[in-house]
């Protein structure tokens, strides 16, 4: 009777490891199903955390919707609902680091969030990090970003013509606005209309 009793806990425990194994995988294919499922609702693409959402519309009051970064050049579009006529593109939302990567200020990269319609006129700018080593008078200013709101992509960006120097801020000004520029018109030439890039 021992050696029977063995062979039938043995089973037992075999066949117990046996059901817990199949409960473990069938939990990891669940678990993978609803991230592929989750993934397809939201487009294919990741969602927008909450950080950049309210960054974004900063830039668009007006949308109801953002789409999660993507494409070439990176950006976001931002859309407007209506009832009638569906989803209406506003606009796209793309950061100068990720476009100009080598444009600097005076002791580092500026990361600026750059909004543009689809007319090519810059909804907005947001400086989001920026490194000044002699205090916070430079492009991290309200009324640095507040100038290039309705800024239009074929202005010439010049500091002291048509944007405000700051003393002390040459080099930063220069670099922010040349990041600003040249992100926003590559971006128009890529994925905007040809009258909008011109």
């Amino acid at each position: 009777m021992g050696t029977n009793y063995t062979r039938y806990n043995r089973r037992r425990l075999e066949a117990l490891v046996n059901n817990i194994n199949r409960i473990a995988l069938l939990a990891v294919l669940l678990a993978a199903g609803g991230a592929l499922v989750a993934k397809a609702a939201a487009g294919g693409q990741s969602a927008i955390d909450p950080k950049q959402q309210a960054l974004l519309k900063r830039l668009f009051p007006a949308a109801t919707a953002f789409s999660p970064k993507g494409g070439d050049p990176p950006h976001f579009k931002a859309f407007s609902t209506d009832p009638r006529s569906g989803q209406t593109l506003l606009g796209l939302a793309f950061w100068t680091t990720e476009l100009e990567p080598f444009e600097r200020a005076y002791d580092g990269p500026i990361k600026i969030l750059v909004g543009m319609d689809t007319k090519g006129l810059l909804t907005g700018v947001i400086v989001t990090e920026h490194h000044e080593p002699y205090g916070d008078f430079s492009v991290d200013r309200p009324e640095f970003a507040a100038q290039f709101k309705g800024k239009n992509i074929r202005d010439a960006f010049k500091v002291g013509v048509d944007i405000d120097a700051i003393s002390r801020a040459t080099i930063s000004v220069t670099s922010a606005s040349r990041a600003i520029r040249n992100s926003a018109r590559r971006v128009a030439r890529e994925l905007l209309t040809p009258d909008a890039a011109k």
